[in-house]
C-alpha cells in the first residue's frame, strides 16, 4: 500500500507542475498572484492571533488557510487559462459539454459543414439544447435545419440554441456549461429518456464517422460524406 502511494504522488505532483505551466504561459502573473493571496492570508490570520493572544495556533490556522485559498484561485485561473487556449478551436464546445456532469445527453457532431462549422446536441430536463461553434451565420442555418428535422420527431419539447463565440448574442465558451445550466428544468426523467431514444432512433449524420474526442486541430480535413448546409 505503502508503494503505490508513493507511486500515485509523484503523478499527482507532475499533473499539478504540467497544469501550472500551462496555465504560466497564458497567465505570466500566476506566480506572485498565488504568493500574494498566501502571503496577505496567513499574514492576516497571524496579526489576529498575536492580537488575541494566540499567534501559535492562528498561525497554523493561517499557514492552512493560505493553502486552500492559494489552491482555490490556482483551480480558477487555470480553467480560465485552458478555455483561453481552447477558444475558437473546432470541438471545443463539445469538449466543455462532454463535462455537462450527470443528467445531460450529449451528442456531438449532429450537423456539420466543410467550413469546419458545427452543431452539437445536450439532451436534459431542460429541453433539447443545439450548440453551435464556428461562422455564426452558417452555424443559425444548420441550426435552423437541425431544428426542422428534429420537429418530425420530436414535439413538445423545448428546444434551445445557442451560439459558442464572443461576438453580439454568442456565449463564451467558458460560460457555456452554466447557459445551459440555467435553462429551466420542464421535463421529468422518463420524457428524457423518450426524447434521446426518438433522437437515436432518427440518427445522427457524424454517428458512422470517427470523431475525436476534444478540440479538433485546426485545418484538418473533414471525412467525406452528406453535409447540411
Amino acid at each position: 500500500m505503502a508503494r503505490k502511494e508513493t507511486s500515485e504522488n509523484p503523478g499527482r505532483l507532475k499533473q499539478i507542475a504540467l497544469t501550472y505551466k500551462m496555465t504560466r504561459r497564458v497567465d505570466k502573473s500566476i506566480g506572485f498572484v498565488l504568493a500574494g493571496v498566501g502571503l496577505v492570508t496567513f499574514g492576516v490570520l497571524l496579526a489576529i492571533g498575536f492580537w488575541v493572544g494566540h499567534p501559535v495556533y492562528l498561525g497554523i490556522l493561517g499557514f492552512l488557510l493560505a493553502f486552500l485559498a492559494m489552491a482555490i484561485v490556482f483551480g480558477r485561473r487555470a480553467e480560465r487559462a485552458a478555455f483561453s487556449q481552447m477558444e475558437g478551436q473546432p470541438g471545443a464546445a463539445a469538449a466543455v459539454l462532454d463535462n455537462i456532469g450527470r443528467g445531460w445527453t450529449v451528442t456531438p457532431a449532429v450537423a456539420m459543414n466543410r467550413q469546419q462549422d458545427v452543431v452539437h446536441r445536450a439532451v436534459g430536463k431542460a429541453g433539447i439544447v443545439l450548440v453551435g461553434e464556428g461562422n455564426p451565420n452558417r452555424v443559425r442555418s444548420l441550426i435552423v435545419s437541425e431544428k426542422k428535422r428534429m420537429a418530425r420527431i420530436v414535439s413538445g419539447v423545448p428546444v434551445h440554441d445557442v451560439v459558442v463565440g464572443t461576438g453580439e448574442g454568442q456565449t463564451e465558451l467558458k460560460k457555456l456549461r452554466t447557459k445551459l445550466l440555467k435553462f429551466p428544468r420542464v421535463l421529468q426523467g422518463p420524457q428524457v429518456t423518450e426524447t434521446n431514444d426518438r433522437l437515436r432512433a432518427m440518427g445522427d449524420l457524424m454517428n458512422n464517422l470517427p470523431m475525436p474526442k476534444g478540440p479538433m486541430p485546426r485545418g484538418m480535413r473533414m471525412p467525406k460524406g452528406p453535409t447540411r448546409r
